[in-house]
């Protein structure tokens, strides 16, 4: 909490490091994470630096590694994370890395060269196989069989009028056979077709099964294709067009002995073809498992040695070129963790001049740091979404730990959704380490997965919430016995049950000597008083039931926003006490708090005086709060009537002495907005503390031109901001009524058959209902209910002491650069 409250005291400080050591010291402040260095040469182009040869070898090394890991992914082998995080290597060790990269780097190229050419003599063997098979069936009968006597178009290429055979016998006909992809067919038979004007016999066959492309390795689909004619010209012109349409062309015997020797030698040739591409393989997969098991590590190393150059070509070198001077901020607390740093990076280096720090002093604003851990992270970046906070003012975080989960709790408010949702968040918290070790989440995923403990406290939230409402999956648990108890000799319950089925009945809870009432308020049954715990479940059958939870929900949301807002305003004081701004104390703090008091902290009063001083008995002389502060703005004082009894009937006014009470409220308030329009602030930014400031002042007619402004904003602010946390009360009002609406057109239907057949219809309609309660009731009113709290907190109640114009705090880390280097690279 104390880390949280206010952000990390900072110092500029400047580092000597020796030449020798400056590489070393430098991995060793990249491990500890604890210092934003600024770039002193931002004159110089970054490829006129010292180090920018040594940046570009990191480069080509780390195109190396996704190279390899790209064939790692191709040939499924998995790249084994250890999660290991080995220290920066030495530069010595730099030239040994490059080398066993770039072997590794031409021996898996020349790998891959030789399977490619071999896994194309393997498709062209394939493809030759399969041209034979097709041409011994053509061929299988005698010599040219192809022609059939009986088609007209072999006749018309051989002649008419004679027998076709005896024709063939004196002619001599050529063919070209091959493989074409199978979505040129068509348009190849077209254009054979044209260029020959038919005297070209195309016969066609598709391949049976897909053939694999040797370049990329998807499917491929091919055809057989024999082409018959006659002389050379149209040989020529047939070749021409399988260049065109890519089609491969083979040399096929016209004899079907030669066809059958040949399609033995195809075969012999692939089974030794297949042996080596097996081979070939193996080794391939051997070589990337070997590379698989020290990728990762490889890579982190490389990327921490990019990281260590680029950061000292962002260093001074002395004249003497024997030391690099470096400026960074440090929080104060890692100081000596810092120099302890120093001074074994001195020692790894074997360099006997030690390498130190000092601080300087600065007019600068120093960066903002919280340091936070898993659980107050999501929290944090809650609030720094909104901006980060000014140096050293009060971070909101902390106490948007509980608040914000609470303020979704009191609109989502459902007991039977949090616990779903606390269940979901609970699976992510139990598998927390095994989803971090995966790399590819995705962006959503990644988001949901960093929100997972603020998930899991809105669902706990969620869950007191909804047993205070008595709401679970918009059912109500008689736990505790209902106080509500009809008196049957009042109600005649002896009535016909068509009739009793539509009557309704006024439930009197007024106290009555001689009939009792309806409600238990002392021990009957040894059950009496208010109910321990929630709402009374009798509220959710009662006809009124809106008009009643909406009063008591609404009341909340005002009393809620008030003390929120009050918070706010009392943790601005804390702002004033810290930056010695005892002006603003009296001028700002103390006329801000009496206003908001006077106007809705009386009002929070009142709502609890009514809830103490008027019982079922007095109900209807109760007088209404919103005319009650109205009254108080127009200073009316309207007498109570009298009722029949004589006694006074609290219409107008709360208490006798109210008018006295509008009096000093409306004085005090006015007091304070004159008060507060005529103060001195100080300026927005950080004063001089601890050296740290920017040095400016405003001049008096600026103050009070800013103060009249703010005064103006706060005065309508505060209305508006009341009236922005009735939010609470609509979107629980929403939520129910739309859980209740899903209840009664689904899951009611279904309980409503009494049969064998409402079983199957019951299952059927729970799972439309269990989807349509966790897509539209809990996802998306939940997303809505997030963002309306969001907006509370932005809004209603950080605007009161939180100005959130600072700037992060970026340390050199080795952890945020191997991470940044993973998110670059999906």
């Amino acid at each position: 909490m104390g880390t949280l409250f206010r952000s990390q005291e900072m110092a500029l400080c400047q580092f000597f490091l020796q030449s020798e050591a400056a590489y070393c010291c430098t991995a060793e402040l990249g491990e500890i994470g604890a210092a934003q260095f600024r770039d002193l040469n931002k004159d110089i182009n970054a490829f006129q630096r010292k180090f920018v040869n040594e940046i570009r070898r990191c480069d080509d090394m780390e195109r190396i590694l996704r190279f390899l890991e790209k064939e790692c992914q191709k040939e499924k082998v998995p790249v084994l994370r250890l999660g290991e995080n080995p220290m920066a290597p030495m530069p010595r060790e730099l030239v040994d890395l490059e080398s066993t990269l770039e072997k590794l780097e031409r021996e898996i190229k020349e790998v891959n060269v030789n399977f490619e050419a071999l896994k194309r003599s393997n498709l062209e063997l394939l493809e030759m196989k399969y041209v034979l098979k097709k041409a011994q069936q053509t061929f299988e009968l005698d010599g040219m069989a192809v022609l059939n006597p009986e088609s007209k178009s072999d006749t018309e290429l051989l002649g008419t009028g004679h027998d076709a055979t005896q024709v063939h016998r004196g002619v001599h006909i050529s063919f070209l056979a091959g493989t074409i992809p199978l979505i040129k067919v068509e348009a190849f038979e077209r254009l054979i077709w044209r260029i020959s004007r038919g005297t070209v016999l195309l016969r066609t066959s598709n391949i049976e099964f897909p053939l694999e492309d040797p370049a990329t390795g998807d499917e491929i689909l091919k055809a057989t294709f024999f082409a018959f004619f006659q002389g050379d010209t149209l040989r020529v012109k047939i070749r021409k067009v399988c260049e065109a349409f890519r089609a491969t062309i083979y040399p096929v015997p016209d004899s079907p002995a030669e066809i059958r020797e040949m399609s033995i030698q195809v075969m012999t040739r692939l089974e030794d073809l297949k042996t080596l591409i097996g081979h070939t393989q193996q080794h391939r997969h051997m070589v990337l498992l070997a590379s698989a098991k020290n990728l990762d590590l490889w890579e982190i190393k490389v990327q921490k040695i990019e990281a260590v150059y680029a950061l000292m070509n962002c260093f001074n070198i002395d004249t003497t070129q024997r030391c690099f001077i470096g400026e960074a901020w440090v929080p104060h607390q890692d100081m000596e963790a810092i120099r302890l740093g120093l001074l074994r990076g001195s020692e790894k280096a074997e360099c006997s001049v030690p390498s130190f720090i000092t601080p300087i002093k600065t007019a600068e604003t120093p960066p903002t740091y919280h340091k936070t851990n898993k659980f107050t992270s999501g929290f944090q970046a809650i609030v720094d979404a909104y901006g980060v906070s000014t140096y050293r003012e009060v971070n909101p975080a902390p106490f948007t730990v509980i608040t914000f989960p609470f303020l979704f709790a009191v609109m989502f408010g459902d007991a039977g959704h949090g616990f779903i949702m606390a269940c979901l968040a609970g699976l992510l918290l139990w598998k927390e380490k095994a989803i971090m070790a995966k790399r590819d989440k995705g962006e959503i995923a990644t988001t949901i997965f960093g929100g997972r403990y603020i998930i899991f406290l809105m669902g706990l939230f969620s869950i007191y919430t909804g047993l205070i409402y008595n709401d679970i999956f918009s059912k109500s648990f008689n736990i505790f016995g209902s106080r509500w108890y009809p008196r049957t000799s009042i109600y005649n319950l002896t009535m016909e049950a068509d009739k009793l089925a539509g009557a309704t009945f006024q439930l009197d809870p007024t106290p009555n000597a001689l009939l009792g009432s309806d409600y238990r308020y002392e021990g009957r049954y040894s059950i009496g008083g208010p109910y321990p715990f929630g709402l009374d479940p009798a509220w959710a059958m009662s006809s009124n039931k809106i008009n009643f939870i909406n009063s008591y929900k609404m009341k909340m949301s005002v009393i809620f926003g008030v003390f929120h807002m009050a918070f706010g305003i009392v943790l601005s004081c804390f702002n004033h006490t810290y930056f010695k701004r005892r002006v603003n104390i009296i001028c700002e703090f103390i006329p801000q708090m009496i206003f908001l008091m006077c106007m809705f902290g009386y009002l929070v009063i009142l709502i609890f005086y009514k809830w103490t001083k008027f019982d079922a008995s007095t109900s209807g002389c109760s007088p209404s709060l919103l005319i009650g502060l109205i009254n108080m703005f127009l200073m009316k004082n309207e007498p109570n009537p009298k009722n029949q009894d004589g006694t006074e009937c609290h219409m107008f006014k709360f208490y006798n002495s109210q008018r006295v009470a509008y009096s000093t409220v409306r004085a005090a308030g006015s007091d304070t907005e004159s008060v507060e329009s005529g103060q001195s602030r100080s300026p927005t930014s950080v004063p001089d503390e601890g050296g740290h400031g920017d040095g400016h002042n405003e001049g008096f007619a600026d103050v009070m031109i800013y103060q009249g402004i703010h005064t103006i904003e706060f005065c309508l602010g505060i209305i508006s901001n009341t009236a922005s946390y009735l939010r609470l009360w609509a979107l629980s009002l929403a939520h129910s009524q739309l859980s209740e609406v899903l209840w009664n057109m689904a899951l009611r239907k279904g309980f409503m058959m009494n049969n064998i057949g409402g079983a199957i219809v019951l299952f059927t309609i729970f799972a439309w209902w269990a989807c349509a309660t966790f897509g539209i009731l809990i996802c998306m009113e939940g997303m809505s209910a997030f963002l309306h709290a969001l907006r509370l907190h932005w809004v209603e109640f950080q605007n009161k002491f939180y100005q959130g114009t600072g700037h992060a705090f970026e340390p050199f880390d080795f952890k945020k650069t191997h991470s940044t280097a993973r998110l670059d690279q999906d």
